[in-house]
């Protein structure tokens, strides 16, 4: 597990599964795993420490999550066929997020959409601004000739039940979310759009669902540390928001 900032930088800072247990202590409403890794489908947990054991391919990882996890499991990265979509579900996912397939083989996310159902296909989608607009970059990493509405449009017209937007630009800053590109999103499509990148505080949460038309929030970094966990945040969407679930 890593703490990331910029889509570039990212920090080991424990035991994926460990962390699994506590989001199932806090009683987090949905986890989304995504593998950031390159090359082969092995994992390193990178030290020697750790309560459980390294495993060696991604559908062995996938198994470790899943038993843990009692909560709808998202999981994404290399994603490259129908099959390897099918794999992850049978091992354990509720869902699979889709981002660089999108792409390059978009047919190949329509089928998936079609097979398994448009609820179980996720679009991740992660954008940076370049010269004031918001641009596609799949993967993080290589540019599309698209910006973040019309990459959403296009996702959600091959058959995606959800879209989760990533700001790469807000990515471990704790500066807020990307309000105005998030609403432009969720107001493009009918489709539900998590917003993710940039939360620091709870008051970045409640900006989401009262400046927004998103149909949730999603944060990483901000959950590792005690002072700003997710009880105390849903606690305070609870008190400013009464009627959220």
């Amino acid at each position: 597990m890593v703490r990331s900032q910029g889509f570039s930088m990212h920090q080991y800072i424990g035991d994926p599964v460990s962390h699994v247990e506590r989001m199932m202590q806090w009683d987090v409403d949905e986890l989304i795993v995504l593998d950031i890794g390159d090359g082969e489908m092995s994992f390193e947990h990178q030290r020697t420490d750790y309560r459980t054991k390294p495993v060696a391919t991604m559908l062995d990882f996938i198994d470790l999550i899943a038993v843990q996890c009692q909560m709808p499991l998202t999981f994404g990265g290399r994603i490259r066929t129908v099959d390897d979509i099918r794999q992850r579900i049978r091992h354990g996912a509720d869902k699979v997020a889709v981002n660089s397939l999108l792409a390059e083989a978009p047919a190949t996310v329509h089928e998936a959409a079609t097979i398994f159902g448009s609820q179980a296909i996720v679009a991740s989608i992660d954008y940076r601004i370049v010269d004031g607009v918001a641009k596609v970059f799949a993967g993080g990493r290589r540019a599309v000739d698209a910006d973040a509405v019309s990459w959403a449009r296009r996702a959600a017209d091959h058959g995606v039940g959800e879209i989760l937007l990533n700001a790469m630009d807000r990515d471990g800053t704790a500066t807020g979310y990307d309000l105005g590109v998030i609403n432009a999103v969720a107001e493009a499509v009918e489709i539900p759009v998590i917003a993710c990148g940039g939360a620091g505080h709870q008051r970045h949460f409640l900006d989401v669902y009262q400046k927004t038309a998103a149909s949730a929030a999603a944060a990483g970094n901000i959950y590792h540390f005690k002072e700003n966990a997710y009880p105390l945040a849903k606690e305070f969407l609870k008190r400013q928001l009464p009627d959220i679930r």
